[in-house]
């Protein structure tokens, strides 16, 4: 008699331990959805943080060259050497020197043929989440494959026609436009 009240006991252990792997199974995969979606939530905060500082460096190196070009005869950019030079008194042009928050440490800089910084760039090679509706100023942003792609530069792509008047030569009826 003995026997047969034991035997209920060890059947209902064993079902109380498949319970308890399906949860914990459950429970992991409920968890590797969830560091998804985490992980794209970061992603999309550090791209809207890449392009806040991205502007905004470009924003001052647009405004170091006309202020640095004021009074010049010689035409052409003035830029930095440094991104700290574009926070230095009496009129910084940036509040402090960023560090690439998708790179996660210094910029790439893209230095101008006459030596200075013109624009910065990522070192991320990551695929971006955001691929259309820019902002304006870096609407050519668009179908980047990756974060290196996006540079912040002076003169602005995005803006091509509004910095420099192109010269058309032979325009007029029945004549080709040549671009100089």
């Amino acid at each position: 008699m003995r026997r047969s009240a034991a035997w209920p006991r060890g059947t209902e252990t064993g079902f109380s331990y498949l319970m308890v792997m399906m949860a914990v199974t459950l429970m992991g995969l409920l968890m590797t959805a969830a560091a998804k979606q985490w992980k794209t939530m970061i992603q999309r905060e550090l791209e809207i943080d890449l392009l806040a500082k991205g502007m905004e460096i470009q924003a001052a190196l647009a405004l170091y060259s006309t202020t640095a070009k004021a009074g010049r005869v010689t035409p052409g950019e003035v830029y930095p050497q440094t991104l700290a030079e574009l926070t230095r008194a009496p009129k910084p042009f940036l509040r402090k020197v960023y560090l690439d928050p998708v790179g996660h440490g210094e910029w790439e800089f893209i230095r101008a043929p006459t030596g200075g910084i013109m624009g910065v760039r990522s070192k991320s090679k990551l695929r971006p989440i955001k691929q259309n509706n820019f902002p304006q100023v870096v609407r050519h942003f668009q179908g980047k494959p990756t974060h290196y792609d996006w540079v912040f530069q002076h003169p602005n792509p995005s803006q091509g026609g509004m910095l420099g008047a192109t010269i058309l030569s032979g325009a007029g009826p029945g004549r080709v436009p040549v671009v100089k």
